[in-house]
């Protein structure tokens, strides 16, 4: 299972389809991942998503681009997620254009276009999913999209959870699973299965 740029562009329109709606409310004021705010982590998902770009077009082996993106202090809730829209569409198209034999450095492993697009729809979707939780709104990612960013990126995943989308909360330590252990401190894969 091969997670590609449409998978991120299907991860962006479940999210942004359920967050646009919300965009009148004080994103400021709602609870995001963490310690950060609603705003805080749509504006990280953007400098996330821009940077994953980056790695991919200059490739360097051994450290991130040095860049940090963030939104302007005043931008609105809707010009925040469209700041989140802009670097998912450079990180989409990076992985479009990019020869499957690109590597570039990601702290979790020297990573290619397969793992930078599904490391963007890991963080669009669970930080998505924290926006939406903090403003009080319901995510429907695909099911299939989650199916395959389970495969890649974390496939030590317990294969008895039937639900792809459940999987992924629960790997990224958003759900708990009887049975199962919590996911404190968790880490995606990013080199390629291959490597």
């Amino acid at each position: 299972m091969t997670v590609t740029a449409d998978d991120l562009d299907a991860a962006v329109a479940s999210v942004v389809t359920a967050l646009r709606p919300v965009t009148d409310r004080d994103w400021a004021a709602a609870t995001g991942t963490g310690d950060w705010d609603s705003r805080h982590t749509a504006e990280h998902l953007g400098d996330c998503l821009l940077s994953y770009a980056a790695q991919l077009i200059a490739q360097p082996a051994e450290r991130y681009v040095r860049f940090l993106a963030n939104a302007d202090k005043d931008a609105s809730a809707a010009e925040v997620l469209e700041f989140m829209i802009v670097g998912a569409g450079l990180l989409a198209s990076a992985v479009r254009t990019a020869a499957p034999s690109v590597r570039a450095y990601h702290p979790t492993g020297t990573s290619d276009p397969e793992g930078f697009a599904g490391m963007g729809c890991v963080e669009v979707l669970v930080h998505g999913v924290d926006i939406a939780r903090g403003l009080g709104v319901p995510i429907e990612p695909p099911r299939d999209t989650c199916a395959r960013v389970v495969a890649r990126m974390f496939p030590h995943a317990t294969a008895d959870v039937t639900d792809s989308w459940t999987a992924l909360l629960w790997a990224t330590d958003r759900v708990e699973l009887p049975g199962h252990p919590r996911q404190e401190g968790w880490k995606w894969r990013g080199s390629p299965m291959t490597d």
